[in-house]
């Protein structure tokens, strides 16, 4: 009995099955969106080492003033706060990046090692930032899959809610919430949020975008139920549950993997946003838009002050972009079609 040769291989046999394998390897393939990742990861390991930075590298504490404070520079002992040489020399200004170990980017008003506190408040951003992308990402699929599967009234209700939210604009919503929560915090039954908790941004601005995410994932949720697959599983009499459990949410949940990268980073900026305007982060806590806030009156005599947290929001948020793009065209079969 002689052997039956099998035949040769194809040339996609190689390629990878499913779509999440599908994606991720179009995911790897994209330097760019790579790149980006990188970016993050890096930002990310720096905030976290914010507390070794400060102890070890820097030697300051970022949240306690040091107006009296002196550093050694070229072997000569430099106050931390130098006498003002503007005008009738009246007055104090901090010191200026010196590019070593300690007050690599300089101080404040209040004498505070800026690079610490640019880290310090690098982790409050990216924590705000994060919770927040998960909190709206939860309430937006729990909304729009509820509201497009089961229909009827139940959709009537939320659609109508999602409607009073995307009523107010954005900003003028997150900043009449900060407001009104930042003067008497909130208590929701047993549970008590301080006025100065990060809970309170994390809360309200995973609660504005709601609308902007549950509306397209409802609309897909609809397209969905006219299917031909899921009608087939009606016909074939399967249980509901099973149907949004198999069908439905694994088509869902790409959707929301696209929208991480891209909320995180519109969060970022909305956080800084409330914090500049005093509404978001409470000293002593820090974030990249209170940094921005302290050093507006030095914007002119120590611009690093306030151009370093920018520079770091910039950056961030851009990664996040380039990140989301490449994400978006690894998950989206439409991406495909669409010229280079």
């Amino acid at each position: 009995m002689t052997d039956i040769p099998l035949p040769p291989a194809t040339a996609g046999s190689d390629r990878p099955d499913g779509p999440w394998a599908r994606a991720r390897a179009k995911l790897l393939a994209d330097h760019a969106a790579i790149g980006a990742a990188v970016v993050l990861v890096l930002i990310v390991l720096a905030v976290l080492a914010a507390p070794l930075y400060a102890r070890h590298v820097s030697g300051t504490d970022p949240f306690r003033s040091t107006l009296s404070a002196k550093i050694e520079i070229g072997g000569k002992k430099v106050p931390v706060m130098e006498r003002s040489t503007e005008g009738l020399g009246l007055g104090v200004t901090p010191i200026g990046p010196t590019w070593g170990p300690r007050y690599l980017l300089g101080a404040d008003s209040q004498g505070r090692d800026v690079a610490a506190r640019l880290l310090y408040g690098g982790r409050n951003s990216l924590l705000i930032a994060g919770s927040a992308t998960a909190l709206c990402l939860f309430l937006a699929a729990l909304v729009g899959v509820t509201a497009g599967f089961f229909g009827g009234a139940v959709d009537l209700v939320l659609s109508r809610l999602l409607d009073v939210l995307w009523a107010f604009p954005v900003y003028l919503l997150a900043i009449s919430l900060s407001i009104v929560l930042i003067n008497g915090g909130l208590t929701i039954g047993p549970i008590t949020i301080a006025s100065n908790s990060l809970m309170l941004p994390i809360l309200i601005i995973g609660v504005i975008y709601v609308p902007y995410v549950a509306r397209p994932i409802r609309g897909q949720v609809l397209t969905l139920k006219r299917s031909e697959f899921v009608l087939a599983s009606v016909g074939l009499g399967i249980p509901r549950r099973r149907i949004l459990v198999k069908d439905i949410l694994p088509n869902v949940s790409t959707t929301l993997i696209v929208f991480v990268p891209l909320m995180m980073a519109l969060n970022i900026v909305t956080e800084s946003a409330l914090s500049f305007l005093s509404i978001g982060v409470q000293p002593p806590d820090a974030s990249w838009g209170t940094i921005i806030q302290e050093g507006q009156g030095l914007l002119y005599s120590r611009p690093a002050v306030s151009l370093a947290p920018g520079i770091a929001i910039v950056v961030t948020v851009l990664a996040l972009n380039v990140l989301g793009d490449g994400v978006r065209d690894a998950f989206d079969p439409r991406s495909k079609l669409r010229p280079r």
